[in-house]
């Protein structure tokens, strides 16, 4: 049996506010120099043999046995993440949700993708298939942290407030990893100056870099965090009361229409923002042959305007309502995706690259605290709730990404998978219209 007390707590404590707003500065890192930058252009160049005039001679990839293409295999990689991170997504929020230890399950999840990303400092064109193997588990310990992490949003915060944080969280993020990218760009292009013998290996301690620095900065965020906030205490299996309370959540989801429309139109428009995030960098190297020092500082540039862009759509939304301002973002990312068909130059990658910047951050952050206003008043079940944002979120990518791979494999063309991207955000606009854009400042159950 559980039993639950009034918790005594007061949101927008400026102190726990900010250490939930580190964590971003602390595991945005992986975002950036995994996912987007340094890790897809290093991939890339390990698993593909090349004449001296720089054209692909091979990118076929032996993954224990089996041949596959390296921008499929890249693919693939990020869709099984997903694929078990969802499954294990709602289940371990229920428990964590039953039990109180949702910061624990945060701490499991970040220590496992730190490490796994440190580890991938020994990937070399001999360790191939091993480090795809880390990068899946770095994948799952990224996603299933933010779980957690996300679902702290109500807890400590009011709801006039939601937009903000989160905006603050993201931009904080990318000032983080902009910071270690720099660091890590300056020891890539003059390794000898730091003290390595080649660009190869200041590429791998980029990894390592990290993983301590996810590791290190995600500290402060711990040590602040409210652990337990609602006094939880539990007796009895912890499966099947998590089992049985992830059932009561999702029966209150099901009533919940705002909820359920919104987490459809989020589905669909995921799967475009995230499949660019991840597979930016590898259309840029195959499609156009830009030189990896070009394509991380055009992923610099992003994340520099992503800053103001968080900022941006804090405003509009402000201003004009979330939804509103989650429909003028996706409106620009129909025609980035429609322009990547037809980008032929360095300059053209770089202007629509500056282009998602300025929606990138401004649709997550406004996502995420969207979602947030949607949950129940004074619930206590904020990690479940949040678990099926991040199911949504997860197959959304599992989806994006395979289907990119797939019409790649194909076509043998990034360009036609790219097309495809834009439909994915006209059904999200589209569905996204179905919501009163006003109607998400207040409770979804309470007031509709």
């Amino acid at each position: 049996m559980i039993h639950t007390e009034p918790a005594k707590f007061e949101k927008n404590n400026k102190k726990i506010v900010n250490a939930w707003c580190m964590y971003d500065w602390a595991n945005s890192v992986y975002s950036l120099v995994i996912t987007s930058a340094i890790f897809p252009v290093y991939f890339q160049n390990v698993t593909t043999l090349r004449d001296v005039q720089g054209k692909i001679i091979n990118d076929v990839v032996n993954f224990f046995g089996f041949e596959i293409v390296n921008s499929v295999l890249y693919s693939y990689a990020v869709s099984f993440s997903f694929i078990l991170i969802s499954i294990l997504s709602p289940i371990l929020s229920s428990i964590a949700d039953y039990s109180g230890k949702k910061k624990l399950f945060m701490q499991f999840f970040c220590y496992l993708g730190a490490i796994s990303c440190g580890l991938l400092y020994f990937f070399t064109d001999q360790t191939v298939s091993y480090a795809v193997i880390l990068f899946v588990t770095a994948s799952i310990g990224f996603s299933g942290s933010v779980v957690f992490y996300n679902a702290y949003l109500p807890e400590i915060a009011t709801e006039d407030k939601f937009d903000l944080y989160s905006a603050r969280g993201f931009a904080l993020g990318y000032v983080g990893s902009i910071i270690l990218l720099v660091i890590n760009l300056a020891t890539i292009l003059s390794p000898e100056t730091f003290g390595f013998y080649d660009s190869s290996i200041a590429t791998r301690f980029s990894f390592l870099t990290v993983g301590l620095w996810w590791f290190g900065f995600a500290q402060y965020s711990f040590r602040y965090l409210p652990d337990n906030l609602h006094h939880k205490t539990f007796t009895g299996n912890l499966v099947s009361k998590g089992f049985k309370e992830l059932s009561t959540v999702l029966k209150q989801v099901q009533i919940n229409s705002l909820l359920k429309k919104f987490i459809l139109a989020f589905f669909f428009y995921n799967m475009g923002v995230q499949t660019v995030i991840y597979l930016a960098t590898v259309f840029g190297e195959k499609e156009l042959n830009l030189p990896g020092e070009l394509l991380i500082g055009t992923i610099l540039v992003l994340q520099l305007v992503a800053i103001a862009g968080s900022y941006l759509f804090s405003f509009l939304s402000k201003k004009y309502g979330n939804i509103y301002s989650l429909m003028i973002s996706i409106s620009v990312w129909t025609i980035v995706c429609i322009s990547a068909y037809f980008i032929n130059t360095p300059l053209q990658f770089i202007i629509v690259a500056g282009i998602v910047g300025l929606v990138l951050g401004g649709i997550q952050a406004i996502s995420r605290s969207t979602y947030a206003k949607m949950i129940p008043d004074n619930t206590t079940d904020t990690a479940s709730y949040f678990s099926f944002y991040d199911v949504a979120e997860k197959v959304s990518i599992v989806i994006g990404t395979f289907v990119y791979g797939f019409i790649n494999h194909l076509t043998g063309s990034m360009r036609i998978s790219s097309i495809c991207l834009a439909m994915f955000f006209i059904t999200g606009f589209i569905l996204l219209s179905r919501i009163p854009s006003r109607q998400v400042y207040t409770n979804a159950i309470d007031r509709e």
